[in-house]
């Protein structure tokens, strides 16, 4: 099998990390709406989704582990199964039961994905060239996934305009749709991705399997070893808590305020397409940020700005502020994700990346499960505005949790020597210093720097 080119890997990454995030621009704009049509409260929908977080929990890094020993190709191509067993459940879903059934399996699916295509992206751009700067695409893929959210989100509001179809609610429609973009997906993810496995068949399948415990425990070994990672998960636990607020509350807040689920339905689409288009401005712009400040202390900032962009959704009156509120909170999303997960992979080198991802990623998940039920409750109890603004100081307070980053890359600038680098474990510094350029969190030579969120983007 020839090797890809880094045009090649950068090309086909982002073709696939758009097919995977252009249905859940369908998504976001109306899940929670849709949960509320089939007569689930709020709390009851905490609930529900925590079933995600709780799944990704148990299953993100044995997922993982699985992925970096088997190799990307084949967890990708089972998570995409899964996920469209989850979303055709969905369409149908009319209980609280069935419905905790559907956040279930997307958490399977979310822990299957979480990492694989990433790491398959910079694994193969660094074997196609060493000295290639993956940042880069790492960037451009942030501005993909915006582009794609927000195609997905007009797509969604253009499909709940449209009303009902047959046995298909309004708000049924972008589910529907799901299905069919699920499928395309998951041809273009078999033809298109390629990686180079060192040998094949039942007996290196059943080693590879075997091997995952190692995998896992290599990589929680990188956790003990740093101080920088440890940090670093800690801000995405404090993030997949507040995120609850934006992607699930906003919904609610906007009906809210116009007194109409359907109409804030139609109008989340057409504003999640902007809110998104600009979440791929913010990523867009964070080759600037790290120039100007430094790619820890931009990501700090930005954890406070997040939470300012929060309250103003919470305490703007009328639809048009909370909608600005709603764009500049995205524009900060997106410049956060290639800052933050840029200081996470350079944290870890070699055949362990994905597990490291997936370390980051487990604790968003089971975070954004208990903030869902918490701010769900609070919500029903006491408002939405009040849940919103409890979760506008959960995202703020990360911003600290920077500061071993950015110690680290003053410590290097003045030539704080660095780890030797080993074959194995995975070169990690104890003080997360980078070994690319020599600056931490920045990009190499050149500034070009993640989710996902919704979560993200990460989610």
């Amino acid at each position: 099998m020839a090797t890809l080119s880094v045009h090649q890997v950068r090309h086909r990454y982002l073709i696939l990390l758009s097919l995977r995030w252009l249905p859940v621009g369908l998504l976001v704009p109306v899940f929670v709406l849709l949960m509320q049509e089939r007569g689930l409260t709020l709390t009851e929908i905490g609930v529900a989704f925590a079933a995600q977080g709780l799944l990704v929990l148990v299953l993100e890094l044995p997922t993982a582990g699985l992925a970096d020993a088997v190799g990307r190709r084949p967890v990708l191509v089972l998570a995409a199964v899964v996920n469209l067993v989850s979303i055709a459940l969905f369409v149908v879903a009319d209980s609280f039961a069935l419905l905790v059934a559907v956040w279930a399996l997307q958490g399977v699916y979310r822990a299957l994905d979480s990492g694989p295509l990433e790491s398959w992206f910079v694994d193969s751009t660094l074997a196609a060239d060493p000295e290639a700067e993956y940042e880069r695409g790492l960037s451009q893929g942030g501005t993909a996934l915006g582009v794609a959210m927000a195609a997905g989100a007009l797509l969604s509001g253009g499909l709940v305009a449209l009303g009902p179809v047959g046995p298909f609610s309004a708000l049924t429609m972008p589910i529907v749709a799901i299905v069919v973009l699920q499928i395309v997906g998951l041809v273009a993810l078999l033809a298109l991705l390629r990686e180079r496995r060192a040998a094949a068949g039942s007996s290196a399948l059943r080693e590879s399997i075997a091997e995952a415990p190692r995998m896992i425990g290599q990589a929680m070994g990188l956790l003990r070893r740093s101080r920088v990672l440890l940090a670093l998960l800690a801000v995405e636990l404090f993030w997949g808590f507040g995120m609850v607020t934006f992607e699930a509350l906003l919904p609610v807040r906007l009906a809210e305020v116009l007194g109409d689920s359907d109409r804030a339905g139609a109008l989340l689409g057409p504003a999640t397409m902007v809110a998104w288009l600009a979440n791929a401005g913010g990523a867009a712009a964070t080759p600037l940020l790290t120039r100007r400040l430094g790619a820890a202390p931009a990501a700090a900032l930005l954890r406070i700005a997040q939470g300012v962009t929060v309250v103003g959704m919470a305490l703007l009156a009328g639809p048009v502020g909370v909608l600005i509120a709603f764009v500049v909170c995205y524009v900060v999303h997106g410049a956060s994700n290639p800052l933050h997960m840029g200081l996470v992979h350079r944290q870890v080198d070699g055949p362990y990346r994905t597990s490291v991802v997936s370390l980051n990623s487990m604790v968003a998940m089971p975070a954004g499960a208990a903030g869902g039920i918490v701010l769900g409750l609070v919500a029903d109890r006491a408002g939405v505005s009040v849940a919103m603004l409890a979760g506008a100081v959960v995202l703020a307070i990360a911003a600290p949790l920077y500061l071993p980053a950015w110690r680290a890359s003053r410590d290097a600038s003045v030539g704080t020597p660095t780890a030797a680098a080993s074959p194995e474990p995975p070169v990690t510094q104890p003080e997360g210093s980078a070994t690319v350029s020599g600056q931490p969190g920045a990009p190499p030579a050149r500034a070009g720097d993640p989710t996902t969120g919704a979560g993200a983007a990460r989610r």
